[in-house]
């Protein structure tokens, strides 16, 4: 499957993006993970087929992920934007027989292209 990630931008502290991640075919386990320089990358949320979900506790109450399964489409909502939220953006998929969202980037076999987000103070 191939992924492509969009909706980064340059926001202020307090403001709103939607990043949205549109997939060439199904998909199970979808997560979006961030990075800045120097750092891992880290999962913010994910969210299986039937609509689980996993936040990092630093997205839980401030971000949303969802998803639309009749356009293969998985999107994060993020509110309350802070500069620390700045880095680019990576939506990434496991294998399609899998069920549960790994918190491990290594798990997720395909990515997208990565979208920055900057959160300017």
């Amino acid at each position: 499957v191939q992924l492509q990630a969009s909706g980064g931008g340059l926001v202020q502290a307090g403001g709103s993006l939607r990043l949205s991640c549109a997939a060439s075919g199904r998909t199970n386990v979808i997560s979006w993970f961030r990075q800045t320089p120097g750092k891992e990358r880290e999962l913010v949320a994910g969210i299986t087929n039937s609509r689980a979900t996993t936040y990092a506790n630093s997205a839980k109450g401030r971000f949303t992920i969802s998803r639309d399964n009749a356009k293969n489409t998985v999107y994060l909502e993020m509110n309350s934007l802070k500069p620390e939220d700045t880095a680019v953006y990576y939506c990434a998929a496991r294998p399609s027989a899998v069920t549960v969202i790994s918190w491990s980037a290594s798990a997720y076999g395909a990515w997208g292209q990565g979208t920055l987000v900057t959160v300017s103070s």
